[in-house]
């Protein structure tokens, strides 16, 4: 079973990394060589990554055992099906409104019975060909990991029903987003804010179901796994850059407070 829904399987927490503003694969390799991480966050979605970048992130990642997953906006069936055929271990669908729509994406990653995925096989993810249709079909079915993310008053209204939704593996809070569609901005610990994620963490307890989140900080990432969060995007390839920056402007501050 791959590492991300292998460790949500076994209540542990999954530790991510997000790249795409800066994507190169030497970025996912030196992440590599530090370790600790258990998977990366292509952010197709707001990055805008190529599938040719896609697939060289998934090349990377695989040389440091590093599973992956596409952040992207399920627009139709073959933006979800190309990234999987390429490679990438599952995606992650943002904005979506309702179970229908979660559904909907559920049955563009998985082949039949569960999906309707057309079949081919010839791609990275079927060993280019290597690997009996059958065989593949059952494998990427069990393994290829499917998380929706909650971030539109849509999917806040139903979100018992999406959680619901069979071969969701994952839900998912976007701070950001989730504040601004309550009306509170950038106010990641407004009590509205806070008031919506535990419903969030109460529908998926009631549906058997793991959720993640991008902490806001230490004291933040502590309150959201005690709510039962176990998915956490713990470093972003450009906070990573402004952090260094400002070590290096700290370290040399002599230098820096010079005309």
């Amino acid at each position: 079973m791959p590492r991300i829904k292998d460790r949500l399987a076994q209540g542990k927490v999954v530790r991510l990394f997000g790249v795409g503003q800066l994507f190169h694969p030497k970025i996912i390799e030196i992440l590599g060589e530090h370790g600790g991480y258990d998977g990366l966050w292509l952010d197709q979605e707001h990055a805008g990554l190529s599938l040719k970048e896609i697939e060289l992130a998934v090349l990377a990642a695989r040389g440091y055992g590093l599973d992956h997953f596409v952040r992207l906006p399920a627009t139709d069936y073959a933006s979800i099906m190309r990234p999987l055929e390429i490679g990438a271990g599952g995606v992650m669908v943002s904005m979506v409104r309702s179970a229908e729509e979660a559904e909907r994406a559920v049955r563009w990653a998985k082949f039949w019975p569960r999906g309707e995925r057309g079949m081919n096989g010839g791609n990275r993810d079927g060993r280019f060909g290597l690997t009996p249709l059958a065989e593949y079909a059952e494998r990427k079915n069990a393994e290829t990991f499917v998380g929706i993310q909650i971030e539109t008053a849509g999917a806040i209204a139903s979100i018992a029903e999406i959680a619901a939704v069979p071969d969701v593996d994952l839900l998912f809070v976007g701070p950001a987003d989730l504040s601004q569609v309550l009306g509170v901005t950038g106010q990641f610990e407004h009590p509205k804010c806070f008031e919506a994620i535990e419903r969030i963490a109460d529908a998926c307890r009631a549906a058997g179901k793991p959720w993640g989140v991008v902490p806001r900080g230490p004291e933040y990432a502590d309150r959201m796994y005690a709510l039962g969060c176990r998915m956490f995007v713990g470093g972003l390839d450009i906070h990573a850059l402004h952090e260094g920056i400002r070590s290096f402007k700290s370290r040399y501050a002599a230098l820096f407070d010079q005309d």
